[in-house]
């Protein structure tokens, strides 16, 4: 794709930082409007049919059996079709912890390609192991309940509070941060005058 092609924005952090209402808040600023592909929405129905079909636990989402039958095919899926949004003309909004994607720069940047190649801009939502729980808890999602009995590994794996080491914009919804409208204005602001686009 060219440097003309809409921006593909990837709304990324942990379960439970608040990626989904950082999403909203951007893409209403947004001009023109991006196609918002949020994975839980997407996949919600598969993952569950899935793990019930293959006998695995419903609240399963992290370990290699879910990574190599579920994840691939989540994350692959839509960045195909970010990319083939962003090849009709519209830009692309994607929510989803991106967790392997944004942790090393070479996976970063085949994804990248993935969907079709700059302009992509990743924003981290930045929580901590306490914020998290405490609004894990406040949802009160199912599919939470193996989150929450592994709550070490589980932060372990996805680092809420360490910064990934590949360009983005950090969003800090920890409590105590500064309101995130304001954040997300300020980002707004500093991505350039020509909002979706480059």
């Amino acid at each position: 794709m060219s440097t003309s092609t809409p921006a593909a924005w990837l709304i990324a952090g942990a379960p439970g930082a608040g990626k989904t209402t950082v999403a909203r808040m951007l893409a209403d600023r947004l001009e023109p409007v991006p196609a918002l592909l949020d994975k839980d929405t997407i996949y919600a129905s598969f993952v569950v049919a899935t793990l019930a079909a293959a006998g695995r636990p419903f609240g399963e989402r992290e370990g290699p059996w879910y990574d190599e039958h579920i994840k691939v095919h989540e994350y692959t899926g839509i960045a195909d079709t970010a990319r083939e949004i962003r090849s009709a003309g519209c830009p692309a909004l994607l929510v989803a912890p991106f967790s392997e994607q944004i942790r090393h720069k070479d996976r970063w940047a085949d994804y990248v390609e993935r969907l079709g190649g700059d302009p992509v801009r990743l924003v981290w939502v930045r929580s901590d192991p306490g914020t998290l729980r405490a609004r894990i808890v406040e949802r009160g999602n199912d599919r939470d309940a193996q989150k929450l009995a592994n709550f070490e590994a589980f932060t372990a794996a996805t680092r809420p509070d360490e910064p990934p080491p590949v360009p983005h914009h950090e969003i800090d919804n920890r409590h105590g941060a500064p309101p995130l409208d304001q954040q997300v204005e300020r980002l707004h602001a500093a991505t350039g005058p020509v909002k979706g686009t480059t």
